[in-house]
């Protein structure tokens, strides 16, 4: 797909507006952050190092080539700017999917604490995050603004539109770029449930059966990534061989120990005798 210049123009004006957002409802602050449309298959449209995003103007965004390398003509507002300093992590993203047409960076406060305090994303329990943005992975701690966070998310990127960046931020991708900044939102409002969960105690997950549906309606809304069926096998107990939903075999209980049972049978004999002093 290839953008005509009106297109773009629009585009830049979406992305500018896509950053005021992200300030104002702080999954930014100061000049972090960063945002990115894939224009064609050579060029992308990106914020540019330095800029606090939610007060960007359109012609200030700039055009670098699949390599990071500033391209196209330039303006006199954005002449002496730089490519954003995540923007490797961008290109990983194009290039390892082809559907991939927006890419948004934001540090989510929320989400963020969780990875520092070791609370996995990756939990079964708000069926809008299992259908909207499937299971939420977390990166090893990689250094911020290099080729570690590119390398981090290479592989994660393929099965995943929505990852957790630890002690960092987030990162999701999606058709387009209003997909992947609301992709955002659903990430920091599931991390707030759990975060909230956790202040009350917890909870237990999703039947596996429930989740199921979930993810049969994932798949029919065109959402599913590949290997979703085994992660989910793998976290939530609902498994899928030949497309069939197949749930784990309740283990037997181990038979109790010769100490056990004389508990067990004490305590019985206990109770009948109150019974019996009780009629």
């Amino acid at each position: 797909m290839t953008y005509t210049l009106h297109a773009e123009r629009r585009l830049r004006d979406q992305i500018c507006h896509i950053g005021r957002l992200m300030h104002q409802f702080q999954y930014i602050d100061g000049a972090s952050g960063n945002i990115s449309v894939r224009l064609d298959d050579n060029r992308i449209l990106a914020t540019p190092s330095g800029l606090a995003k939610g007060f960007m103007k359109p012609e200030e965004l700039i055009v670098v080539d699949i390599d990071g390398n500033k391209a196209g003509p330039g303006t006199a507002s954005n002449r002496d700017l730089r490519p954003t300093s995540e923007i490797l992590m961008h290109l990983e993203c194009y290039k390892k999917r082809p559907d991939v047409m927006g890419v948004v960076h934001a540090h989510p406060p929320t989400a963020v604490a969780l990875t520092i305090a070791g609370v996995s994303m990756q939990q079964c329990t708000i069926p809008e995050a299992i259908v909207i943005l499937g299971l939420i992975p977390t990166t090893p701690y990689a250094t911020p603004s290099g080729p570690e966070n590119r390398d981090a998310i290479s592989e994660l990127i393929e099965k995943h539109d929505a990852i957790m960046l630890a002690y960092h931020g987030s990162l999701t991708v999606g058709p387009d770029i209003w997909t992947a900044y609301l992709r955002l939102e659903s990430l920091e409002h599931s991390a707030k449930i759990l975060y909230m969960a956790q202040q009350l105690g917890g909870g237990p997950s999703l039947p596996p059966e429930q989740v199921a549906k979930l993810l049969e309606m994932r798949e029919k809304l065109g959402l599913a990534r590949p290997g979703d069926n085994e992660r989910y096998c793998d976290h939530c107990g609902v498994c899928h061989p030949t497309g069939t939903h197949v749930y784990p075999e309740a283990k037997p209980e181990p038979e109790p120990s010769e100490i056990e049972q004389l508990v067990r049978a004490r305590v019985h004999e206990v109770v009948q005798d109150i019974i019996k002093s009780a009629q």
